[in-house]
């Protein structure tokens, strides 16, 4: 009778403690809705197809604030903030496309969606281009295309503006111009205690830098001004090969990659796709040249390799960014890099392969892997933009970054097969009983292929922020000196902890 009064008074006391939690979140959401008006401030559910990833899509925040301008970022900032009525915790969306379940979505709190600050301007003399937090690489690409100009942003257009450059930012431009965060020249950003100010290399220098790399710790931005440059249409050849000639493409690869006069236009991507219900693997590259040279030489190994099919075309950059968008579905993202190695990536290979290769679990599941140069050019740039807080330097050399990507209970119709160019399938969800399998399978194989990495003397620290799974700390992987930094420009823009505590999803400073 005893423990059957205690679980009564436990369940009670929990009851009351959701119950306190929802009355809090629900007069936030009325003090953002008579501060900012009912067109602003809605409680109408986000679509599935508003996210990447059923993570995030299945979170239900008490209200969405959907502003149309900074000042209304910064009323909302300040009365989430500094409201004394307990909770009130939020989430800022942009794009939607970080897969962790809490990254750009709240379940109960308040979600920002940026979706309508999303204007692009040129400036007058076509040096930069002023860009909304809300919008997404397509409506960039497409808008300066037009001048024949282009930004350092996101491969697939329809990642966020705003996500990519906070957590570092790979373009296709990297060789020529650094991060995509190099070529931030000022932010428009909303601070913990609700002040919109501009920052810049002459305006809080701290917080410029902090904010190159730094994720979503600082505050609220919302527009960012970057570096346009003048480009034209670019190649990209597409080619896929059996997995019989795996050690062939790593060769290639790593022959472009170890390059010690890297190529800058060079944009390379080698994907490995295993589907365990067909037991069968794929292998692709993406060979992209930011020039309009078809076959350039750069890339002849890659092609002497048989191959089954090799497409090549001359495209506008915005044509190729313009991807369909992938069907939402669960995902879990990691990332490791390491030293330029045929030998590590053929040993990642078959780790991965005895890992995953009789690992098939109720309802599927889809694992991608993406290898990607890291040139020590691309690390080049940053000293002549004021910096950033990754910990990488040229003298580090010539690196790879992998991707790993697990695409939880994927179900394909009949008929119908994955490529690694093309993930875009009908998901089916009918239970997520095999989720829990399949995140324990992927830190195991994670950890396998780390290990051989490391035990080849390859493995290097660096976790990218923008790959980084939440079992990963890539904020610490920049280095004590860079991680030290971070905190003090937080606590001194953020004494209180607003960005720690009260926006809990990202990666977090202290």
């Amino acid at each position: 009778m005893r423990l059957a009064q205690s679980s009564t008074a436990t369940a009670l006391a929990a009851a009351a403690a959701v119950s306190a939690a929802s009355s809090s979140y629900d007069t936030c959401c009325a003090r953002l809705a008579a501060a900012l008006g009912d067109d602003i401030v809605t409680t109408t559910p986000f679509a599935e197809t508003d996210y990447f990833s059923i993570q995030e899509s299945s979170l239900v925040p008490a209200c969405i604030v959907r502003p149309r301008s900074a000042q209304h970022v910064s009323k909302a900032v300040t009365i989430l903030t500094t409201s004394r009525v307990p909770g009130c915790q939020f989430a800022v969306k942009g794009g939607g496309h970080t897969p962790a379940g809490g990254s750009a979505n709240i379940q109960g709190g308040v979600t920002i969606d940026m979706k309508f600050l999303n204007a692009t301007v040129l400036s007058e003399d076509k040096t930069s281009v002023a860009v909304g937090a809300g919008a997404v690489w397509n409506d960039v690409y497409g808008y300066l295309g037009d001048f024949n100009l282009a930004a350092a942003g996101g491969r697939n257009g329809g990642v966020g503006v705003g996500g990519l450059l906070l957590g570092g930012g790979i373009s296709h431009f990297s060789p020529r111009v650094g991060w995509a965060c190099d070529t931030v020249v000022e932010y428009e950003i909303v601070l913990a205690n609700g002040t919109l100010v501009t920052v810049s290399g002459t305006s809080y220098p701290d917080l410029y830098r902090a904010l190159k790399g730094g994720g979503n710790n600082f505050g609220v931005v919302t527009r960012y001004t970057l570096t346009a440059f003048p480009q034209g249409n670019m190649s990209v050849n597409t080619i896929s090969y059996d997995v019989s000639q795996i050690g062939a493409v790593f060769d290639a690869f790593t022959d472009i990659a170890a390059s010690p006069n890297f190529d800058p236009y060079v944009s390379l991507q080698t994907d490995l796709l295993y589907v365990p219900a067909a037991k069968a693997w794929s292998v692709t590259s993406s060979a992209s040249y930011t020039k309009p040279v078809l076959h350039p030489e750069v890339f002849s190994g890659l092609e002497a390799v048989p191959s089954i099919s090799n497409t090549s075309e001359i495209t506008a950059v915005a044509a190729l960014a313009a991807e369909n968008p992938t069907p939402p579905l669960n995902w879990l993202f990691a990332t490791l890099t390491f030293g330029t190695s045929s030998e590590t990536m053929l040993g990642i290979f078959n780790a991965l392969n005895g890992s995953l290769y009789d690992f098939n679990p109720a309802g599927g599941v889809t694992w991608s892997f993406a290898f990607e140069p890291l040139p020590s050019v691309m690390l080049s740039h940053s000293a002549a933009t004021g910096g950033n807080v990754l910990g990488l330097e040229p003298e580090d050399g010539n690196g790879v970054i992998l991707l790993v990507v697990h695409a939880l209970t994927i179900y394909l119709p009949m008929g119908l097969t994955l490529t690694p160019t093309v993930l875009l399938v009908s998901a089916l969800w009918p239970n997520s009983s095999s989720n829990d399998s399949v995140y324990r399978k992927g830190r195991d194989t994670f950890a396998a292929i780390k290990a051989v990495a490391e035990r080849k003397g390859m493995l290097r620290k660096f976790e990218y922020l923008n790959y980084a799974g939440p079992h990963q700390a890539p904020l610490a992987s920049y280095g004590t000196d860079n991680l030290d930094y971070l905190r003090k420009v937080s606590k001194k823009y953020d004494p209180t902890g607003v960005f720690q505590r009260k926006v809990p999803g990202g990666f977090k400073l202290w």
